[in-house]
C-alpha cells in the first residue's frame, strides 16, 4: 500500500485528509503534538479503514521536531501533505515577534526541510508527491501569515516546474475559510463571516486530491474562492490588501 505522512493530522483540514487518504487505501504517518490525540486518531482510521498507522509526535516549530520528521520523510513515503500551521491573534505589532518567528519555521523550514527530504525518494521511484497547503490569503496582503502562505505558493510552483517529468508533482492548496478549529485557536471572531464563504473540510480535501492527481500546480478549492481569486488579480493591489486587512481578523 502507498504511505502518506500528514504534518497536524489530528484535526481540521490534517484529520481530513487522513480519512480521504486512509479511504484510498493509504497507510499513514500522522504527525501531530498532541501524543493523546494522535493514538486516538490512530486507533480510529485502523479500526475504520483497516490501513497501518504510524504516529510521529513532533513539534515543527523544534529543531528536535524536525529532525525527527525529516528522518520519516526521507525514510520513504509516497505523498507528504504539510499541512500543519497556525494564526497569531492580532496584527503585526500586536504579535510577540518570536511568535511570528515561529509562525516562519513551521510554515517556511518545515515545508521546505520535508520536501527536500522526501522528494529524492519519490522521483527515484518516479511516483508520488508532495501538498503543500497555504491559503487564499497567500494572494493577498495579510501580514506574516499571508506573506508566509505566499512563499509556500511560489515555493511549491519553483520545486513543481525544477522536478517536471519525473512523475512526481508538487502542489500548494490553497483554502479560503474552512470550518476547523484553526479560527478558535487563533481566538478569532467570525461571527460576522457569511455561511456561503465557508468551506467543508471533508469536501475541500476530495477537491485538492481530484487537483493533485490532474496535475494541477496550484489548488483554489470553491468556486467562490476561484472567483475571489481571480478577481483579485483585477483590483488595484492597495485596495485588494485593504480589503484582506479587514475581512475576518476580529479578535476576541
Amino acid at each position: 500500500m502507498p504511505t502518506a505522512l500528514i504534518t497536524g493530522a489530528t484535526a481540521g483540514i490534517g484529520a481530513a485528509f487522513a480519512r480521504r487518504l486512509a479511504a484510498d487505501g493509504f497507510d499513514l504517518v500522522l504527525l501531530a503534538r498532541d501524543e493523546p490525540r494522535l493514538a486516538g486518531a490512530a486507533e480510529e482510521h485502523r479500526a475504520k479503514y483497516g490501513v497501518a498507522v504510524e504516529v510521529l509526535v513532533a513539534d515543527l516549530s523544534t529543531e528536535d521536531g524536525l529532525r525527527a520528521a525529516e528522518g520519516r520523510a526521507a525514510a520513504g513515503v509516497d505523498l507528504l501533505v504539510n499541512n500543519a500551521g497556525f494564526g497569531n491573534k492580532g496584527r503585526f505589532l500586536d504579535v510577540p515577534l518570536a511568535d511570528e518567528l515561529t509562525m516562519l519555521k513551521v510554515h517556511c523550514e518545515a515545508v521546505l526541510r520535508l520536501t527536500h527530504a522526501a522528494l529524492p525518494g519519490m522521483i527515484k521511484r518516479g511516483r508520488g508527491g508532495v501538498i503543500n497547503v497555504a491559503s487564499v490569503a497567500a494572494f493577498f496582503s495579510r501580514g506574516t501569515y499571508g506573506a508566509s502562505k505566499a512563499w509556500v505558493v511560489g515555493f511549491s510552483e519553483g520545486v513543481g516546474n525544477d522536478i517536471a517529468g519525473t512523475g512526481v508533482n508538487v502542489m500548494a492548496l490553497c483554502p479560503g475559510f474552512t470550518h476547523t478549529e484553526f479560527h478558535d485557536r487563533a481566538e478569532m471572531d467570525m461571527s460576522g463571516l457569511p455561511g456561503f464563504m465557508w468551506l467543508d473540510a471533508d469536501e475541500m480535501t476530495d477537491a485538492a486530491v481530484r487537483d493533485f492527481r490532474r496535475g494541477v500546480r496550484v489548488s483554489v478549492p470553491g468556486a467562490q474562492y476561484k472567483a475571489i481569486v481571480g478577481l483579485g488579480r483585477l483590483v488595484p493591489r492597495g485596495l485588494a490588501g485593504r480589503l484582506s486587512s479587514r475581512t475576518g481578523r476580529k479578535y476576541r
